[in-house]
């Protein structure tokens, strides 16, 4: 399985587009996929029985209350966490299979994940943040990576804060440097926890327009937030409460740059929203 899986890295390495080559329609596929986290005081079963699938070029918000289970959901997508039984499946990764290190090394690759309090290394620039996933994976040329990371910066409007440490930066310009980092390695899918979670409104509202931004421009977007208002700004929303799916709202938002308006239709799915074709995974 190892030897496979070595395969699959190069092939993955060579062909650094920013997209899923296993050609079903579901980027992401969650099968009857239950945790639970065993203690002292008995047994807490967090997700229970979670059918789920997230077609590529969505913007899907989770949302849910604390203890809802919606962070642990996205640890599943992740590789985070592991499922106690069910199937995650990623593009062409079945990743619920995948050792430690096969998670480490596919999650480089494959997935962009932006956290509420940023976790920039203090003692590293922002262009050095930027760069790091790029070394620790070994994409890219050694010398093509600095010219990246700086297009990176560029592309967040943080071009001037490269050479700057975390701590000489406020919160919105941390979670611009902290987006360009997921970036990095042009991941087809981007996860971002609770990405607003410690910012002011307008400064939210900023960080929530990027993200907006890279969907256009063809990534997979999957926030988890407990903010109904920019929930309201994606295309489709997940609530999540008991460790369950109880509501999935399917909204018709324009993303596109000729959009001269955003009209909203929105329509409850109370059921699968299509019959789950096979997966084919290469690990």
């Amino acid at each position: 399985m190892f030897g496979l899986w070595r395969k699959h890295r190069v092939n993955t390495r060579a062909a650094v587009n920013g997209r899923y080559r296993h050609g079903n329609q579901h980027l992401i596929e969650l099968r009857q996929v239950v945790k639970t986290y065993r203690s002292d005081a008995g047994d807490f079963m967090a997700l229970k029985g979670i059918d789920l699938q997230v077609n590529a070029g969505e913007f899907v918000a989770i949302i849910g209350k604390s203890g809802s289970g919606k962070s642990t959901l996205i640890n599943m997508v992740t590789g985070v966490d592991r499922p106690t039984s069910g199937e995650v499946l990623v593009g062409n990764t079945a990743v619920h299979t995948l050792s430690e290190n096969q998670i480490a090394a596919w999650r480089g690759r494959n997935v962009g994940i932006v956290f509420q309090f940023f976790q920039l290394l203090p003692t590293m620039t922002a262009l050095e943040n930027v760069i790091l996933p790029m070394a620790f994976c070994r994409m890219y040329h050694p010398h093509e990576r600095r010219k990246r990371a700086m297009q990176l910066l560029e592309d967040m409007e943080m071009a001037s804060h490269a050479h700057k440490l975390p701590s000489a930066m406020s919160g919105g310009q941390q979670q611009r440097i902290a987006i360009a980092r997921a970036l990095a390695n042009d991941p087809p899918l981007i996860v971002a926890d609770e990405p607003t979670g410690n910012l002011d409104t307008k400064t939210a509202n900023a960080v929530f327009s990027l993200f907006e931004r890279l969907v256009q421009q063809g990534k997979t977007m999957v926030i988890v937030t407990h903010d109904h208002t920019l929930a309201e700004r994606v295309q489709r929303a997940i609530t999540v409460v008991d460790g369950m799916v109880v509501e999935d709202v399917a909204c018709a938002v324009n993303h596109g740059p000729a959009a001269e308006a955003e009209d909203v239709a929105c329509a409850v799915n109370h059921g699968p929203v299509a019959e789950a074709e096979d997966v084919v995974c290469a690990v």
